[in-house]
């Protein structure tokens, strides 16, 4: 099982969120978890007029193996108006621009999707049961 949460995150209200949301998925392969801005798609969806956001901006997908690995997809334009980091615990990583990492089995964390051009985050937490 993977289990998401999702809070909108505005530096000009410090603390302040736009809502919180949750998705989860049993682990079985091909499993596929979105968000983005894309109602149509995205399981979790941030505010429409967020477009540092892609319309599909991260995919989490359940291997054959039962493992969980997130990818950013690559939107329509050439450079992202954003920056991906995957944390877990001390350990903090960027995710590349179409780059795919595993995700801890039996592990926790948080994925930060950044706006370069504002105070603004989307902050994706995850626990991937075991």
């Amino acid at each position: 099982m993977l289990e998401l949460t999702m809070a909108s995150v505005s530096g000009t209200e410090a603390g302040a969120t736009a809502g919180m949301l949750m998705a989860d998925a049993p682990s079985e392969p091909g499993t596929v978890l979105r968000v983005g801005r894309d109602k149509t798609v995205c399981r979790l969806v941030t505010p429409e007029d967020w477009l540092f956001v892609s319309r599909v901006h991260l995919e989490f997908l359940c291997g054959p193996d039962g493992g969980w690995q997130v990818t950013w997809l690559r939107g329509s334009q050439p450079d992202p108006s954003s920056e991906v980091r995957l944390m877990s615990g001390e350990y903090a990583q960027p995710l590349a621009y179409g780059g795919t990492v595993p995700l801890p089995r039996g592990g926790n964390g948080e994925i930060v999707i950044q706006d370069r051009t504002g105070p603004r985050s989307v902050n994706v937490g995850y626990y991937h049961e075991a």
